[in-house]
């Protein structure tokens, strides 16, 4: 699968090597955003020292090769912690994550003046540390791959606000490498795949000003086959695997000066293999940023 993911790519900048149009534009956008507070011994109150961090890299690059070749490549890195201190000893705990993401996309899209652009994408998605087991720490894990193709289409494309809505067909793949799976400490690795459609809208555009920047991402994805279709059968979850799964996010970014920015960011996940509920995550910070374009 990782050599079909690198001759995907590879095909692509060979295709729009014939003819360089444009030159690439890129963005970068990161801020690090940090929390302190601290008690002295004297302190009646009972509260305890606590720290916290984030940090966030938002890179985004195309370029229209030719007449028939326009590629977007976007990373999203986060990582962040949080430490706590105990009110009675006044020791510090071990840093516990708050924030923790990998994200790589690649997308080409065939530009032929249709309705429609064909296009192909591969996706990559892990995190930087995997803490879900006690004592079994696990770096860029559990990793899931995504190949998708079918038809796609800017329904708003200005300077400062863009609309681009996808639908195709969509294939994915799973792997948790090194689960304990027993008390003697055996680790074992789990893979599996499925297939099926998806739909994806993107859309960023500015709030009121320049200075307010609001970013949204919408997936939908209905599997319609499972590589462990058999092994459910039979268990109340053996149909999970069929439900709609749903990624919406927002983001607000506001500028208060050049290097200075107040951040919220809305999450809404619903997988029914995960949680049978819809899961929610929600950020506002103020940290300092740094945005190249």
């Amino acid at each position: 699968m990782k050599k079909y993911l690198f001759a995907l790519l590879m095909f692509g900048l060979l295709a729009g090597s014939q003819s360089w149009a444009e030159p690439w534009q890129a963005a970068l956008d990161a801020n690090l955003m940090a929390t302190q507070n601290a008690y002295s011994n004297s302190w009646t109150g009972g509260e305890a020292g606590s720290m916290s961090w984030a940090t966030n890299w938002n890179f985004v690059a195309q370029r229209q090769f030719n007449a028939k070749w326009h590629s977007k490549n976007t990373v999203k890195l986060s990582f962040g912690q949080t430490h706590s201190q105990e009110q009675e000893s006044n020791r510090w705990t071990k840093p516990a994550k708050s924030t923790d993401l990998i994200d790589l996309e690649s997308l080409w899209r065939m530009t032929l003046g249709l309705f429609v652009d064909p296009f192909a994408a591969v996706r990559l998605e892990t995190q930087f540390l995997d803490a879900s087991q006690t004592g079994n720490i696990r770096y860029g894990n559990p990793i899931k791959y995504s190949e998708s193709f079918g038809a796609a289409k800017s329904l708003i494309k200005e300077k400062n606000r863009e609309l681009a809505v996808r639908l195709g067909a969509s294939f994915r793949q799973q792997t948790d490498q090194g689960v304990i799976v027993d008390t003697a400490g055996t680790k074992k690795d789990f893979t599996g795949n499925n297939g099926g459609a998806e739909f994806a809208a993107d859309y960023k555009t500015p709030v009121g000003s320049d200075k307010i920047t609001y970013t949204g991402k919408l997936s939908v994805y209905k599997a319609v086959f499972n590589s462990k279709k058999d092994e459910l059968a039979g268990l109340p979850n053996q149909d999970y695997w069929k439900a709609v799964d749903v990624s919406w996010e927002n983001g607000l970014v506001a500028g208060i000066s050049k290097y200075l920015m107040v951040n919220l960011y809305l999450q809404m996940l619903y997988d029914k293999e995960v949680d049978l509920r819809t899961r929610f995550k929600q950020t506002l910070s103020l940290g300092l940023t740094y945005s190249l374009k």
